[in-house]
């Protein structure tokens, strides 16, 4: 017992010490869709009506999409190469244009006729099975180390950054390719909730001239805090500041909202 509590204090204090600080300027203009597991915050704007956005990780709780589609009459490009996730949409896809018959619940697992997907197209959620990265290629996709969670990592953080532990490989596309694909002129959203490929993928989309409106970053390495990923954190802050992006919403963890 002893031990237990000991253990337990020094997490706390290692989570303290590496834990980032995020300057954040808060905005009242903001809208939640979703579950509370799965669901964003975004600044709620005229432009989002009628638009294709980008959303990265689906798993298995597609509340936001779906909600965002509906609310908005949007198109939701949704990126994901896990299995589970394919499952989970190809699932999505055949109650397309049916109301909820039940409720959500609470965790990452939702069942699929809790979403309200009455009204709903089949154009407007669109799957690229393939990971979200930063140049086209094949990817290791590392397990997660709980067989019951669903998400998979390119940068294997869960594992402690380890090269030794079980995978699928993948095949990878970029924010651009997707922009060209889907003759995305202006991206109004880019969610990214990609198990730490967050990092490369907005460092290399910094090089380019795709600077999407609002950036919905769920920054997955500061779930298990370290010195590692709290810089990573900060680099990446830095970078979307220099480029004229702000802060205005951090739920405390890791999920963060990004606004030019």
């Amino acid at each position: 017992m002893v031990a237990k509590i000991i253990r337990r204090v020094k997490n706390k204090l290692n989570s303290l010490r590496f834990a980032p600080k995020v300057v954040v300027a808060r905005e009242d203009n903001l809208k939640f869709l979703g579950t509370p597991y799965g669901g964003w915050h975004f600044r709620d704007t005229p432009d989002l009506h009628g638009s294709t956005i980008i959303s990265a990780g689906l798993g298995e709780d597609g509340s936001f999409d779906v909600e965002f589609a509906k609310t908005y009459g949007a198109k939701v490009i949704i990126v994901d190469p896990t299995p589970r996730a394919i499952e989970h949409f190809e699932l999505i896809q055949r109650r397309i244009g049916l109301a909820a018959s039940t409720v959500y619940v609470s965790g990452g697992r939702q069942p699929v006729d809790a979403y309200p997907l009455d009204g709903i197209s089949n154009e407007q959620l669109v799957l690229i099975d393939r990971a979200l990265w930063s140049e086209k290629k094949t990817l290791k996709f590392y397990r997660p180390s709980n067989p019951k969670h669903v998400s998979h990592s390119v940068v294997n953080f869960q594992n402690n950054y380890s090269e030794d532990t079980p995978y699928i490989e993948v095949n990878s596309i970029t924010i651009q390719e997707i922009t060209e694909l889907y003759k995305i002129d202006k991206l109004e959203i880019l969610k990214l909730d990609i198990e730490g490929a967050e990092i490369s993928v907005l460092q290399n989309m910094m090089s380019t001239n795709l600077r999407p409106n609002q950036l919905l970053i769920e920054f997955d390495e500061l779930i298990k805090p370290s010195k590692i990923s709290r810089n990573n954190y900060y680099e990446i802050d830095n970078i979307l500041r220099k480029n004229h992006y702000k802060c205005i919403d951090f739920d405390g963890k890791s999920n963060f909202l990004y606004v030019m």
